[in-house]
């Protein structure tokens, strides 16, 4: 009958779950908040540039994580080049900062608006970047996330700013 029973997961030992909870504190105080960078860019046209990724559904603005000793204008122009071969063409503005939640309690994410951009080779897909490409604003991909038409709204003044990403 015994062997009917499920058997109980195994127990974390005492040492284990110290160790859990001081790499956790020290995390919470190494890593206070984490920020990341996206972009609405904006060719000569008035398109605005999106990629899809392998690993989230969707079309999103490009951008990412801030690196430790990296600017966010630095972290910015890394994102664009390898997200889509983009080259700066005004400088960025930085429009708004949010707190991405959906990510982690600590989680934000600087948006810039960068004019003029131009892309100097076309994006080819790998196994981050499936898809990339220019696309005019009344023409947007159908699974464009939520998150980046909302954006677009508050870029183009129909929305109020959330703080929320």
């Amino acid at each position: 009958m015994d062997q009917d029973k499920p058997a109980a997961p195994p127990t974390r030992s005492r040492l284990t779950r110290l160790a859990t909870r001081v790499l956790h504190g020290y995390f919470a105080l190494s890593r206070g908040m984490t920020m990341g960078v996206r972009a609405a860019c904006f060719d000569e046209a008035g398109r605005l540039f999106l990629v899809r990724h392998s690993y989230v559904p969707g079309w999103h603005l490009p951008g990412g994580g801030i690196e430790r000793g990296e600017t966010a204008l630095e972290a910015l122009a890394k994102e664009m080049r390898e997200e889509g071969n983009l080259v700066l063409g005004a400088p960025p503005r930085l429009v708004h900062v949010y707190f991405n939640r959906q990510t982690s309690r600590r989680d934000h994410v600087l948006l810039y608006r960068c004019e003029g951009v131009t892309q100097s080779a076309p994006r080819l897909k790998d196994r981050e970047i499936v898809e990339a490409g220019f696309f005019a604003l009344d023409a947007l991909p159908a699974d464009t996330t939520a998150a980046t038409r909302r954006r677009l709204e508050e870029l183009a003044g129909r929305a109020l700013f959330s703080d929320v990403w």
